[in-house]
C-alpha cells in the first residue's frame, strides 16, 4: 500500500516514466497538491520528486494500483506495451492516459488493448517542452473516452490546456503529427537562414528580430490560405504559384553559389513545378495542398 503525504490533498494520480517530460509532469501536478506516485525502471530518476513530496512506486503494478488515473509518458509505444502488458491485471477501472509520442494506428491497437482489460484511455499528445509544463505556453491533445476526459480534466489541466479532440483514440496523433510538421518546417526553413546568412557573417541573433517580424507576417497570411482551401477557389490569392516557384528556385541558387545545402527547399521547389505542369501557375499558394492530396486519391 502507498501512502502519500497528508499535504498533498488533490486527486491521486500515477506517472510511469520519469524522462525529462514525465519529470515535468510529475512536477507540475505536485505544484497543483496532487498525490502524485511515480514509477521508472531507473529508481534513482525518482530522487529528485521524492524530494518534493512524490511517492516512489517498487513496481509498475504498485504505481499502477495506487490510482485511478495513469499518465504514461515512455519512449515509444514498445516501451509502453513491455511496461504495461505484464501489469494488465491491475488495469481494470483506470483511465489510462498515453502522452507517448507515436502514431494513429499504434494508438488505436493500444485503445483496443486497453479496453480489453478494462481500462478507459485516452491518447494524448504534447505540444510542449518540458519547461512549458504547468505553463500558459503548453497545450495538450487528447482522443479516446469521453467520459474519462471529463472525469479527469481537473488533472489533466494542471499539465496544460487540454483540447479534447473526439472519441477517436487514434485522432490526437494524427493532430500531432500536422502540428509537429508545422513546426519542423519553419525550424528547418529558419536553421537554413541561420546557415545563408552566416556566409556573410551575420550572426543568428542579429537575424532574429526580423525572422520573428516576417514569420509572424507569415502567421498572418495562413487564415486566407485556410480559407481559400475550405473554399476550393484559389483564383484570387495575392501570392501565386509562378512568383513562390522563381522565388524558391532563387533561394536554391543562391544557396549553392554560397556552398549552402538547398536540399532542405527541394520538395517545396518540386510540388510548385508539379502544380505548374498541371496548368495553374496563376493559381494562389494555397492551391499547393491539391498536390499534396494526389496521392490520397
Amino acid at each position: 500500500m502507498i501512502y502519500a503525504p497528508s499535504h498533498m490533498t488533490g486527486r491521486p494520480v500515477t506517472v510511469l516514466g520519469l524522462g525529462r517530460m514525465g519529470s515535468a509532469l510529475a512536477g507540475a501536478l505536485l505544484d497543483a497538491g496532487s498525490r502524485t506516485v511515480v514509477w521508472n525502471r531507473t529508481a534513482d530518476k525518482a530522487e529528485a520528486l521524492a524530494a518534493r513530496a512524490a511517492v516512489p512506486a517498487g513496481s509498475a503494478a504498485e504505481a499502477i494500483q495506487a490510482s485511478p488515473l495513469v499518465i504514461v509518458c515512455l519512449l515509444d509505444y514498445d516501451n509502453v506495451r513491455a511496461v504495461l502488458e505484464p501489469n494488465a491485471d491491475v488495469l481494470a477501472d483506470r483511465t489510462l492516459v498515453n502522452l507517448t509520442t507515436g502514431t494513429p494506428e499504434q494508438a488505436s491497437a493500444l485503445a483496443d488493448w486497453a479496453g480489453t482489460h478494462g481500462a478507459h484511455y485516452l491518447d494524448g499528445a504534447m505540444m510542449a517542452v518540458p519547461q512549458t509544463v504547468g505553463t500558459p505556453e503548453a497545450f495538450f491533445l487528447y482522443s479516446g473516452s469521453s467520459e474519462a476526459f471529463d472525469a479527469h480534466r481537473p488533472t489533466l489541466d494542471h499539465l496544460a490546456a487540454s483540447h479534447y479532440l473526439g472519441s477517436d483514440p487514434s485522432v490526437a496523433e494524427l493532430w500531432d503529427s500536422a502540428l509537429l510538421g508545422s513546426g519542423y518546417a519553419a525550424l528547418t526553413g529558419f536553421l537554413h537562414s541561420v546557415a545563408l546568412l552566416d556566409t556573410a557573417g551575420v550572426a543568428p541573433t542579429r537575424f532574429l528580430p526580423l525572422a520573428t517580424q516576417w514569420l509572424n507576417g507569415m502567421l498572418a497570411f495562413m487564415p486566407d490560405l485556410a480559407q481559400e482551401i475550405e473554399a476550393g477557389d484559389y483564383s484570387k490569392g495575392v501570392s501565386p504559384v509562378d512568383m513562390n516557384r522563381a522565388a524558391v528556385h532563387n533561394i536554391s541558387q543562391i544557396s549553392t553559389r554560397h556552398g549552402v545545402d538547398a536540399d532542405v527547399h527541394a520538395p517545396l521547389l518540386a510540388l510548385l513545378d508539379r502544380r505548374i505542369a498541371d496548368g495553374h501557375p496563376a493559381d494562389s499558394f494555397a492551391s499547393i495542398v491539391e498536390v499534396l492530396r494526389e496521392r490520397r486519391d
